[in-house]
């Protein structure tokens, strides 16, 4: 009898996810730690990449190589918004209630055409603080996204809730060592490895309290 089948699951989203090599560390994407937390059924393939909206990556033909590939029972992970916000890069912009909606449609029906479940997860929190807390930056798209899920009837992980909460419960000090700007100064957006293993802790926990046959692939998480 042949191995059994592995539930493929497929990441698009943008350098927050995406998988870096060596030389780039300690840069790193959530994407790169996410099998950690699941059991060995599952099997990530990232695609996600550095610089890309919704928009981008539809029109780079991304979604398409993916959709290309996907098939029944697998998932499309979706993660974008970082990128969308941009109003002074109008080739990668969308405006939230409107074309950040319409691309976002397209992941959905694409992976539900293949018979396979998408999964949208609301992008994370940069490292934005002010008078004590830490900002949402996307606020719009992560409402927009939301809206879309109920809409669609689509499972949806409110990551920039759980990272915001996360940055808060250990106070700025040790947030931004979780960040790139402890290491060049001035990124607050990008992760170094543990900030990157710490949202995929956070995303597969959510994942895990979704209900869906994939929850069951997440094992109790240990304490952080």
């Amino acid at each position: 009898m042949s191995a059994e089948k592995k539930i493929k699951v497929y990441l698009a989203g943008d350098s927050t996810v995406q998988t870096y090599p060596e030389e780039r560390a300690p840069q790193a994407g959530w994407g790169q730690f996410i099998a950690e937390h699941f059991t060995t059924k599952v099997l990530f393939v990232n695609r996600a990449i550095g610089g890309r909206s919704s928009k981008t990556f539809v029109e780079e033909g991304r979604l398409a190589e993916i959709l290309a590939e996907i098939g029944e029972g697998d998932y499309l992970f979706v993660q974008m918004g970082h990128n969308d916000a941009t109003p002074s890069r109008p080739e990668r912009y969308t405006e939230p209630f409107g074309s950040y909606k319409d691309y976002l449609r397209q992941y959905i029906t694409g992976a539900r055409e293949h018979g396979a479940r998408p999964v949208l997860i609301t992008p994370m929190g940069r490292l934005h603080y002010e008078d004590g807390v830490f900002l949402n930056d996307f606020a719009d798209y992560c409402t927009a996204m939301k809206e879309l899920a109920e809409e669609q009837g689509v499972p949806l992980v409110d990551l920039m809730t759980r990272s915001l909460a996360d940055y808060a419960a250990m106070g700025y000090d040790e947030a931004q060592r979780l960040f790139m700007i402890s290491v060049n100064g001035t990124d607050l957006t990008h992760f170094r490895e543990a900030g990157a293993q710490r949202i995929a802790a956070l995303l597969a926990e959510g994942v895990r309290e979704l209900g869906i046959p994939l929850s069951e692939q997440v094992p109790v998480l240990q304490e952080k």
